[in-house]
Protein backbone atom coordinates (compact mmCIF):
# COMPACT_ATOMS: atom_id res chain seq x y z
CA UNK A 1 0.00 0.00 0.00
CA UNK A 2 1.07 3.42 -0.43
CA UNK A 3 -0.02 6.69 1.52
CA UNK A 4 -3.04 8.32 -0.23
CA UNK A 5 -4.35 4.64 -1.24
CA UNK A 6 -7.75 5.37 0.86
CA UNK A 7 -8.35 8.85 -1.21
CA UNK A 8 -8.01 7.06 -4.27
CA UNK A 9 -10.13 4.77 -3.55
CA UNK A 10 -12.78 7.08 -2.64
CA UNK A 11 -12.38 8.97 -5.53
CA UNK A 12 -12.81 5.95 -7.37
CA UNK A 13 -15.69 5.02 -5.76
CA UNK A 14 -17.59 8.59 -6.88
CA UNK A 15 -16.41 8.68 -10.14
CA UNK A 16 -17.72 4.93 -10.88
CA UNK A 17 -20.54 5.38 -8.64
CA UNK A 18 -21.67 8.92 -10.42
CA UNK A 19 -21.00 7.02 -13.69
CA UNK A 20 -23.60 4.31 -12.92
CA UNK A 21 -26.39 6.86 -11.99
CA UNK A 22 -25.48 9.20 -14.97
CA UNK A 23 -26.45 6.11 -17.24
CA UNK A 24 -29.89 5.11 -14.69
CA UNK A 25 -30.96 8.32 -14.63
CA UNK A 26 -31.52 9.03 -18.12
CA UNK A 27 -34.10 6.23 -17.81
CA UNK A 28 -36.13 8.02 -15.25
CA UNK A 29 -38.78 10.26 -16.14
CA UNK A 30 -38.42 13.84 -14.78
CA UNK A 31 -41.13 13.67 -12.14
CA UNK A 32 -38.71 10.72 -10.83
CA UNK A 33 -35.97 12.59 -10.99
CA UNK A 34 -37.35 15.42 -8.79
CA UNK A 35 -38.96 12.27 -6.14
CA UNK A 36 -35.09 11.34 -5.94
CA UNK A 37 -33.75 14.57 -5.23
CA UNK A 38 -36.46 15.27 -2.68
CA UNK A 39 -35.66 11.55 -1.34
CA UNK A 40 -31.88 12.59 -1.30
CA UNK A 41 -32.89 15.93 0.79
CA UNK A 42 -34.59 13.84 3.38
CA UNK A 43 -31.25 11.32 3.60
CA UNK A 44 -28.84 14.93 4.17
CA UNK A 45 -31.08 15.48 6.40
CA UNK A 46 -30.76 12.58 8.70
CA UNK A 47 -26.82 13.01 8.22
CA UNK A 48 -27.61 16.55 9.78
CA UNK A 49 -28.94 15.20 12.81
CA UNK A 50 -26.60 12.60 13.11
CA UNK A 51 -23.42 15.16 12.76
CA UNK A 52 -25.14 17.64 14.87
CA UNK A 53 -25.87 14.97 18.13
CA UNK A 54 -22.03 15.72 18.03
CA UNK A 55 -22.88 18.94 20.00
CA UNK A 56 -24.40 16.90 23.19
CA UNK A 57 -21.34 14.45 23.23
CA UNK A 58 -19.76 14.74 26.32
CA UNK A 59 -16.32 14.59 24.89
CA UNK A 60 -17.19 17.78 23.50
CA UNK A 61 -18.78 20.02 26.10
CA UNK A 62 -16.67 18.03 29.07
CA UNK A 63 -13.28 20.11 27.12
CA UNK A 64 -15.36 23.40 26.88
CA UNK A 65 -16.64 25.98 30.02
CA UNK A 66 -20.09 25.11 30.92
CA UNK A 67 -22.79 25.89 28.61
CA UNK A 68 -20.07 26.92 25.82
CA UNK A 69 -20.96 24.06 23.33
CA UNK A 70 -23.64 25.63 21.51
CA UNK A 71 -21.64 28.87 21.95
CA UNK A 72 -18.90 27.97 20.07
CA UNK A 73 -20.95 26.29 17.24
CA UNK A 74 -22.88 29.72 16.99
CA UNK A 75 -20.49 31.82 16.93
CA UNK A 76 -18.18 29.80 14.33
CA UNK A 77 -21.25 29.57 12.12
CA UNK A 78 -21.28 33.93 12.76
CA UNK A 79 -17.92 34.62 12.38
CA UNK A 80 -17.20 31.98 9.35
CA UNK A 81 -20.98 32.97 7.41
CA UNK A 82 -19.13 37.10 7.44
CA UNK A 83 -15.57 35.82 5.96
CA UNK A 84 -16.79 33.22 3.62
CA UNK A 85 -19.42 36.16 2.58
CA UNK A 86 -16.08 39.01 1.77
CA UNK A 87 -14.72 36.52 0.50
CA UNK A 88 -17.93 35.20 -1.88
CA UNK A 89 -17.27 31.76 -1.96
CA UNK A 90 -20.46 30.53 -3.02
CA UNK A 91 -20.10 32.65 -5.97
CA UNK A 92 -16.61 31.46 -6.50
CA UNK A 93 -18.33 27.69 -6.37
CA UNK A 94 -20.94 28.77 -8.57
CA UNK A 95 -17.94 30.42 -11.53
CA UNK A 96 -15.94 27.03 -11.26
CA UNK A 97 -19.32 24.72 -11.50
CA UNK A 98 -20.45 26.71 -14.57
CA UNK A 99 -16.69 26.75 -16.19
CA UNK A 100 -17.21 23.00 -15.82
CA UNK A 101 -20.20 22.95 -16.84
CA UNK A 102 -19.69 24.06 -20.30
CA UNK A 103 -17.07 21.76 -20.81
CA UNK A 104 -18.81 18.25 -19.55
CA UNK A 105 -22.77 19.53 -19.75
CA UNK A 106 -22.91 22.28 -22.71
CA UNK A 107 -26.25 21.22 -23.48
CA UNK A 108 -27.49 21.81 -19.88
CA UNK A 109 -29.04 18.46 -20.18
CA UNK A 110 -28.75 18.48 -16.03
CA UNK A 111 -28.24 20.54 -12.93
CA UNK A 112 -24.44 20.34 -13.21
CA UNK A 113 -23.71 23.58 -10.71
CA UNK A 114 -26.23 21.83 -7.89
CA UNK A 115 -24.71 18.36 -7.95
CA UNK A 116 -21.49 19.75 -7.97
CA UNK A 117 -21.76 21.63 -5.00
CA UNK A 118 -24.46 19.71 -2.95
CA UNK A 119 -21.93 16.66 -3.42
CA UNK A 120 -18.83 18.17 -2.84
CA UNK A 121 -19.79 19.84 0.64
CA UNK A 122 -21.66 16.21 1.44
CA UNK A 123 -18.55 13.99 0.42
CA UNK A 124 -15.96 16.23 2.52
CA UNK A 125 -18.07 16.73 5.68
CA UNK A 126 -17.55 14.38 8.45
CA UNK A 127 -15.19 13.02 10.93
CA UNK A 128 -14.28 9.65 8.34
CA UNK A 129 -12.88 12.35 6.27
CA UNK A 130 -10.44 13.80 8.09
CA UNK A 131 -9.74 10.66 10.58
CA UNK A 132 -9.70 8.38 7.74
CA UNK A 133 -6.83 10.46 5.33
CA UNK A 134 -4.85 11.34 8.68
CA UNK A 135 -4.83 7.74 9.91
CA UNK A 136 -3.96 6.84 5.99
CA UNK A 137 -1.10 9.42 5.93
CA UNK A 138 0.31 8.02 9.36
CA UNK A 139 0.24 4.21 7.86
CA UNK A 140 -2.20 3.81 10.14
CA UNK A 141 -4.93 1.87 8.07
CA UNK A 142 -7.27 2.99 5.60
CA UNK A 143 -10.22 1.00 6.96
CA UNK A 144 -11.94 4.18 8.05
CA UNK A 145 -11.98 5.46 3.96
CA UNK A 146 -12.56 2.46 2.55
CA UNK A 147 -16.41 2.51 4.41
CA UNK A 148 -16.70 5.83 3.49
CA UNK A 149 -15.80 5.42 -0.06
CA UNK A 150 -18.73 2.67 0.12
CA UNK A 151 -20.92 4.94 1.11
CA UNK A 152 -20.13 8.01 -0.75
CA UNK A 153 -20.20 5.15 -3.88
CA UNK A 154 -23.32 4.20 -3.18
CA UNK A 155 -25.03 7.88 -2.13
CA UNK A 156 -23.53 8.93 -5.83
CA UNK A 157 -25.29 6.70 -7.71
CA UNK A 158 -28.31 8.38 -6.42
CA UNK A 159 -26.78 11.98 -6.76
CA UNK A 160 -25.87 11.50 -10.03
CA UNK A 161 -29.32 9.66 -11.29
CA UNK A 162 -31.26 13.08 -10.44
CA UNK A 163 -28.28 15.86 -10.32
CA UNK A 164 -26.19 14.58 -13.48
CA UNK A 165 -22.22 15.51 -14.37
CA UNK A 166 -21.73 17.66 -11.30
CA UNK A 167 -21.91 14.74 -8.91
CA UNK A 168 -19.01 12.82 -10.77
CA UNK A 169 -16.86 16.13 -10.93
CA UNK A 170 -17.17 16.35 -6.99
CA UNK A 171 -14.53 13.99 -6.91
CA UNK A 172 -11.96 16.90 -7.62
CA UNK A 173 -12.60 18.80 -4.69
CA UNK A 174 -12.90 15.53 -2.30
CA UNK A 175 -9.41 14.45 -3.20
CA UNK A 176 -7.85 17.66 -2.81
CA UNK A 177 -9.44 18.24 0.64
CA UNK A 178 -8.45 14.58 1.89
CA UNK A 179 -5.03 14.41 0.57
CA UNK A 180 -4.59 17.72 2.41
CA UNK A 181 -5.62 15.97 5.51
CA UNK A 182 -3.65 12.93 4.82
CA UNK A 183 -0.66 15.37 4.33
CA UNK A 184 -1.37 16.43 7.70
CA UNK A 185 -1.42 12.94 9.18
CA UNK A 186 2.23 12.09 7.11
CA UNK A 187 3.81 15.18 8.03
CA UNK A 188 3.01 15.94 11.42
CA UNK A 189 2.27 12.30 12.67
CA UNK A 190 -0.23 13.01 15.02
CA UNK A 191 -4.24 14.04 14.95
CA UNK A 192 -6.43 16.85 16.26
CA UNK A 193 -7.60 16.09 19.72
CA UNK A 194 -11.22 14.63 19.42
CA UNK A 195 -13.22 17.96 21.10
CA UNK A 196 -11.76 19.60 17.93
CA UNK A 197 -13.36 16.69 15.21
CA UNK A 198 -16.67 16.72 17.03
CA UNK A 199 -16.90 20.85 16.97
CA UNK A 200 -16.01 20.28 13.46
CA UNK A 201 -18.46 17.58 12.79
CA UNK A 202 -21.60 19.21 14.52
CA UNK A 203 -20.62 22.68 12.63
CA UNK A 204 -20.83 20.41 9.80
CA UNK A 205 -24.11 19.25 10.70
CA UNK A 206 -25.35 22.74 10.18
CA UNK A 207 -23.90 23.07 6.65
CA UNK A 208 -25.40 19.29 6.05
CA UNK A 209 -28.97 21.53 6.95
CA UNK A 210 -28.47 23.90 4.89
CA UNK A 211 -27.77 21.36 2.07
CA UNK A 212 -31.05 19.55 2.94
CA UNK A 213 -33.08 22.68 2.86
CA UNK A 214 -31.74 23.50 -1.27
CA UNK A 215 -32.41 20.01 -2.27
CA UNK A 216 -35.80 19.97 -0.55
CA UNK A 217 -36.77 23.52 -2.30
CA UNK A 218 -37.14 25.11 0.98
CA UNK A 219 -34.74 27.89 0.71
CA UNK A 220 -31.45 28.60 -0.76
CA UNK A 221 -29.03 28.43 2.00
CA UNK A 222 -25.69 29.93 0.08
CA UNK A 223 -23.64 27.17 2.51
CA UNK A 224 -20.99 27.70 0.20
CA UNK A 225 -20.35 30.61 2.08
CA UNK A 226 -20.29 29.06 5.52
CA UNK A 227 -17.23 26.67 4.70
CA UNK A 228 -14.70 28.76 6.90
CA UNK A 229 -16.94 27.98 10.14
CA UNK A 230 -15.60 24.45 9.45
CA UNK A 231 -12.18 25.07 9.95
CA UNK A 232 -12.84 27.97 12.90
CA UNK A 233 -14.69 25.53 14.83
CA UNK A 234 -11.57 23.36 15.58
CA UNK A 235 -9.55 27.16 16.73
CA UNK A 236 -12.48 28.39 18.65
CA UNK A 237 -12.93 25.21 20.72
CA UNK A 238 -8.90 24.85 21.31
CA UNK A 239 -9.12 28.55 22.17
CA UNK A 240 -11.81 28.17 24.93
CA UNK A 241 -10.40 24.77 26.14
CA UNK A 242 -6.58 26.53 26.19
CA UNK A 243 -7.74 30.05 27.86
CA UNK A 244 -11.05 29.89 29.63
Amino acid sequence: MFVGLGTVINVAAILIGSTLGIFAGAKFKEHTRDLVTTVLGFVTLLAAADALKQLWNKNFAEQLPKGWALLTILASLLIGALIGSALGIENKLEVVGLKLKTRFDPNGASPFVDGFVSASLLFVIGPMAILGSISDGMGSGIDQLVLKSILDGITSIAFAASLGWGVAVSALPVGIYQFAWTGVGFGLGAILPEYQILAMTATGGILLLGISLRMLKIKMVPVGNLLPALFLAPLIAGALHVFA
